[in-house]
């Protein structure tokens, strides 16, 4: 036997060999094809329930999120961080079960269930192996509906959250975020990120079972479902066992977000004793919903959204000013905002705040190469497949469309968008968007250390650090 495959193997050696082999270059990446959304049915219950079913029978598991617009745009002005607060006890105890039951049902399904919050919206997310996919509707539609708040729980996350609010606090990122946030929105409902010392105190059952009430209706959420789903009449009867007796009541508006306009403005948190200064420079941006997003998008990567990224082969790999350098392009529904982000040492903030300010100036001034655009185009669409390919990726991409009100065809034309940009589209929104002329820059660090050195570059509001 060996004898026969002798000749066959050193043929394919000298075939090898013969080739010539350009090592002095990166193989070619070849063509990235577009997403093909698996077979999808959609449907509303009477109660006004959107129901979206996707076949995936990879695997014998079932992945659900049931998704409402009632995130953190919706709290009360004088209860930041309720609906973050509403997620999180969702799953602590209901009229028919406690805590402990409610997470060993889920144990013994073979799944799991957690309640989240963001700036838009409040997910219920759920999941289990397929043949307990009528458990998993009943503990969902459970934790949804008849969530009663206990007050021991509501005490107990009370607490917990007053402490991790402390440590978030302590974290000079977390106040640039925040401050971040409140210059670029002022007194809208995006400004806030998260609860306060008084709002957390102020909380109690009423004003959770309220929020409930509220926003947690049929008519106001929608349920996706995928995995390896039984016949479309099985799986609707157990949707609508489960969700039917649901009662439907007026859904309350959406918030207006009318942020202020964006301007120059330079905002330095005090943090006496800080070693480094934690910067943020940025601005308003557009919206997913917008010709602008997908030029944006490239940009934004262009300029830092990894390692070969300007700002962190410039600020960081040349200059030695910061360990992580890197922007950033969060869009909501009804805003958006770009920033660019890094920390440094005190001594250094003069040159690195300078190099920051000329990195975004560069990306409007300038058109990013071909070869350039040729790369951050193969990475986005690669890395845009790759977080497609689990059942909880693509719930996920599904539930952010729901909340972000995008086109049904956005999965799957994707890919198409992000290899459609030219140069020029990226430097007019850099233009727009990037360009440092009026954006916010806020800075957290000792201002005895770093305060005349931030006035070299206009008009300085300091604030103390909460």
């Amino acid at each position: 036997m060996l004898t026969k495959l002798a000749p066959a193997f050193a043929f394919a050696v000298l075939a090898l060999t013969a080739q010539t082999i350009d090592r002095t270059k990166p193989p070619e990446t070849p063509p990235i094809p577009s997403y093909k959304l698996p077979p999808i049915s959609a449907s509303t219950l009477p109660n006004g329930l959107s129901v979206v079913l996707i076949q995936d029978s990879r695997f014998p598991l079932v992945t659900a999120r049931l998704n409402f617009p009632a995130g953190s745009k919706f709290d009360p002005k004088e209860l930041p961080g309720l609906s973050e607060a509403v997620a999180t006890l969702l799953i602590e105890g209901t009229k028919t079960r406690t805590s402990r039951q409610i997470s060993e049902e889920g144990d013994a399904i073979g799944g799991s269930l957690s309640g989240s919050s963001g700036l838009d919206s409040l997910t219920i997310a759920g999941s289990a192996l397929s043949e307990n996919l009528a458990k998993l509707m009943a503990l969902m539609a459970d934790v949804a509906i008849n969530a009663s708040f206990p007050a021991g729980e509501v005490d107990l996350e009370k607490r917990n959250r007053a402490q991790s609010l402390m440590s978030e606090h302590s974290q000079p990122s977390f106040l640039a975020r925040e401050k971040f946030s409140e210059a670029l929105y002022g007194s809208s409902p995006y400004a806030h990120i998260g609860p306060t010392t008084d709002s957390i105190r102020m909380m109690d059952v009423k004003a959770l079972s309220n929020f409930r009430d509220a926003y947690l209706i049929p008519n106001n959420a929608s349920l996706i479902v995928l995995g390896r789903l039984p016949a479309h009449d099985e799986i609707m009867n157990a949707i609508t066992g489960s969700f039917g007796s649901w009662q439907r009541k007026p859904a309350p508006p959406s918030p207006k977000v009318e942020p202020p306009a964006p301007k120059r403005q330079i905002v330095l948190v005090d943090r006496p004793g800080s070693v480094q200064a934690d910067i943020r420079v940025g601005r308003l941006a557009p919206t997913r919903l917008t010709d602008e997003f997908f030029p944006l998008n490239l940009g934004n990567n262009i300029l830092g959204g990894g390692v070969s990224s300007h700002m962190f082969t410039e600020i960081r790999e040349r200059d030695g000013f910061a360990y992580d350098a890197h922007s950033e392009y969060i869009t909501s529904r009804d805003a958006a905002s770009f920033a660019a982000v890094t920390e440094v040492r005190n001594e250094v903030l003069e040159p690195a705040l300078k190099e920051v300010l000329e990195e975004m100036d560069r990306m409007a001034n300038q058109p990013v190469s071909k070869e350039e655009l040729a790369n951050i185009k193969n990475y986005m669409s690669g890395l845009y497949l790759l977080r497609l390919e689990t059942q909880e990726g693509l719930a996920n991409q599904l539930s952010g469309m729901k909340t972000l009100g995008l086109p049904e065809n956005y999965l799957e034309t994707y890919v198409t968008h992000v290899r459609s940009v030219e140069p020029d589209q990226i430097q007019a929104v850099a233009k727009k968007y990037m360009a440092s002329g009026q954006a916010a820059i806020v800075v957290v660090g000792d201002a005895s250390k770093i305060g005349d050195a931030l006035k070299k570059f206009g008009e300085v509001s300091v604030v103390k650090a909460q």
